[in-house]
């Protein structure tokens, strides 16, 4: 059943990608346009190395790439997580599949099959939590039927969290198995391994992993203080985080921003802090167990950021990720500076701002939220009791914390309570909850907590223990076979009634039938292949520039991956053609980077669509202190002493022609020769 749920979700991605693109039908240069923004980046290289004479040379020129960020050499795989495109690449070179498979159906079905194993793996966890091979059908089905709020992959398939999320549900799905209290020796000594993998694989293939894995770490932490899971455990996790981070900072080529990542700064303090406590908080009691547990947050939160502050950074010089502390502080209000640039980028997006409610609606017509607010509710309730009575309650002696083998609990009350004997459960319940706040914080990460949705949601209407326990309040003595009846009755019932709303409308999408259509792009490509020289370098937005590497391979100056500061200075000095500049300021800027033709977007220089202040010619005023348009003016800005660019190089005015000459146009898009 695992496996039929997995592939029918593999399948109704591929066949929803193929119909609304008409995949199989459209031209390779439309093909490629539709890796829309910094998934056309990533594809590029696995095109490059594909298209490459030998391996060797195609692994020499990712080494050493020169046209990515025009005028300047870096290391692509130090760089980028692109490991996934090298074996993909390799796998389809060394195995000869030229005459079999086109490069790029291997490369898309590779994906939509991870995410049928991402489906497998929400399955078992289900399974492994409830006991019901049923749940674990309604977790997969809740999974596929609200698509819409758990998966963007078959739209971003060469998305890095479209390679890294089935690595990472794989690993919940393994935690689930080692945090079990009974768990053999021989099926840990199975587990321990596939979580290495596991973990370093989504590591690998993410540059925001750190963050998801710095979430988690913090959930096993809250788990470790509220002895709900055996701290040794807890340990070998964060050892295999650790792990995995360095060796993937060892796998870029000792990439900085790695071994700067806030989690390996918090991975040694929770493990001192873990220490302290099993030392100093043994006694019972709530006033002294609530003071330890305010404490123990407390500190290792500080000594989380004076590790990374003051020693690591100290130490490793870097800011490559400065922009992602400012967009935070920018994000919650603690950030003055309301001219950041790059902060503003992300803050104007709608993908960095909160869950909206429709979400929630959304995942309550498909059944799925209203069922897990009800479920993980409970789920918090039962383990602030379960807490509650470890603190109060003198409890048999256990002998030291430290001494606990992975096979034991923490030392819970004898009193009966439903997450007493299942350390798993008590681990899914807190790690939801986390994820949730990052949802609710951040719409773009809903796709880290909607999957958390349909697992408890599935595993607790069909929980052994919760039906037993709840039929015992009602007062209805049942055998146990009657306990298992009704509980898969329920989990059918709800079954039947998911498909009954839900089905419909997937059957209905699956016949719409549409087609890929962006000729004002197409023609923009086949214009620069034809007409332009292979080592003429361009600019434009970071968007459209990942398009030109993939479609045409001509060298470009600045591209969508924003994880470096240079270029992050280079990419706002560039979009000075969309500020307001004289055009002999911008002929400088453009020539300083060894630009030879600029592309000009129509729907960037007249921007409707984002808020005053939100446009990209807007942030670009917001830079230079100018006044922008449709506001009010601040302290700092100053009238523009010039037209904006973008539109007065339009008039074809001797200061312009003296720089620029127009040698393409169309409805969408400008292009100029710099002189």
């Amino acid at each position: 059943m695992a496996y039929y749920s997995g592939s029918t979700h593999g399948w109704l991605m591929s066949t929803l990608h193929e119909n609304f693109l008409w995949f199989s039908n459209i031209k390779e240069v439309e093909r490629e346009i539709s890796f829309r923004t910094e998934t056309g980046l990533y594809y590029s290289y696995y095109k490059q190395l594909v298209n490459a004479p030998t391996i060797s040379q195609g692994l020499y020129e990712l080494v050493h790439d020169n046209i990515t960020e025009h005028g300047k050499t870096i290391n692509i795989l130090e760089r980028f997580n692109i490991y996934q495109e090298v074996v993909m690449a390799l796998l389809y070179r060394l195995l000869s599949l030229q005459k079999i498979v086109q490069p790029v159906y291997f490369y898309i079905n590779a994906v939509f099959g991870l995410h049928a194993v991402l489906v497998m793996s929400l399955y078992g966890t289900t399974w492994l939590l409830s006991g019901s091979w049923l749940a674990g059908i309604l977790s997969a089905a809740f999974y596929i039927f609200n698509k819409v709020d758990t998966t963007r992959v078959e739209f971003t398939i060469a998305l890095r969290e479209s390679w890294a999320f089935p690595f990472w549900y794989m690993q919940m799905f393994l935690l689930t198995v080692f945090f079990h209290p009974n768990l053999h020796r021989n099926l840990k000594m199975a587990t321990v391994p596939l979580l290495c993998v596991c973990t370093f694989c989504f590591t690998l293939t993410w540059q925001f992993a750190q963050f998801a894995l710095l979430l988690q770490a913090m959930a096993l932490f809250g788990c470790a203080v509220l002895d709900v899971i055996p701290a040794q455990k807890i340990r070998q996790v964060w050892l295999i985080q650790a792990g995995s981070l360095l060796a993937v900072c060892v796998c870029q080529f000792f990439n900085r921003m790695v071994l700067c990542s806030l989690v390996l700064s918090f991975i040694p303090s929770a493990m001192i802090i873990i220490t302290f406590k099993e030392r100093v908080f043994t006694r019972r009691g709530l006033p002294w167990q609530f003071t330890g547990l305010v404490l123990n947050i407390t500190m290792v939160m500080i000594s989380m950021v004076l590790l990374n502050k003051y020693v690591i950074k100290t130490i490793i010089e870097t800011d490559a990720d400065h922009h992602i502390f400012h967009f935070l502080m920018g994000k919650f209000g603690l950030s003055g500076d309301q001219r950041d640039f790059d902060a503003q980028l992300y803050l104007c997006e709608t993908a960095f701002g909160v869950l909206p409610l429709d979400t929630f609606v959304r995942l309550s017509k498909h059944l799925v939220f209203p069922l897990y607010a009800v479920v993980h509710l409970c789920a918090l309730l039962v383990l602030m009791q379960t807490v509650l009575q470890n603190w109060r309650t003198p409890v048999c002696d256990t002998g030291d914390p430290a001494t606990w083998n992975d096979a034991q609990n923490p030392p819970l009350s004898s009193a009966p309570s439903l997450l007493s004997q299942r350390p798993q459960l008590a681990y899914h319940t807190i790690s939801a909850a986390v994820f949730g706040c990052l949802a609710v914080s951040t719409l773009r990460f809903k796709y880290l907590w909607t999957p958390h949705m349909c697992v408890l949601a599935a595993a607790g209407v069909a929980d052994h223990e919760t039906w037993k326990i709840l039929l015992k309040k009602l007062h209805v003595d049942l055998s146990e076979s009657k306990v298992h009846l009704c509980r898969h009755v329920v989990t059918a019932g709800i079954l039947a009634m998911l498909f009954a709303v839900a089905l419909p409308s997937t059957l209905e999408e699956l016949n719409l039938l549409k087609e890929f259509h962006d000729p004002d792009t197409v023609q923009l490509m086949e214009w620069i292949k034809k007409e332009t020289p292979r080592s003429a370098a361009f600019t434009g937005s970071m968007q459209l520039m990942a398009g030109v590497k993939l479609c045409t391979g001509r060298p470009i100056t600045n591209h969508p991956h924003y994880e470096d500061r240079d270029l992050r200075n280079r990419t706002k000095q560039l979009y000075q053609i969309y500020g307001r500049r004289h055009p002999q300021e911008v002929h400088a800027i453009l020539r300083a980077h060894s630009t030879s033709y600029i592309i000009v977007e129509n729907s960037i220089c007249y921007e409707r669509g984002h808020k005053v202040g939100c446009r990209l010619r807007d942030l670009v005023d917001m830079t230079n202190h100018h006044i922008i348009e449709g506001m009010t003016r601040g302290s700092e800005d100053q009238p523009p002493t010039h037209a904006r660019f973008c539109h007065a190089i339009q008039s074809g005015a001797p200061e312009y022609r003296k720089y620029f000459t127009m040698v393409f146009q169309n409805k969408t898009f400008r292009t100029y020769k710099v002189s």
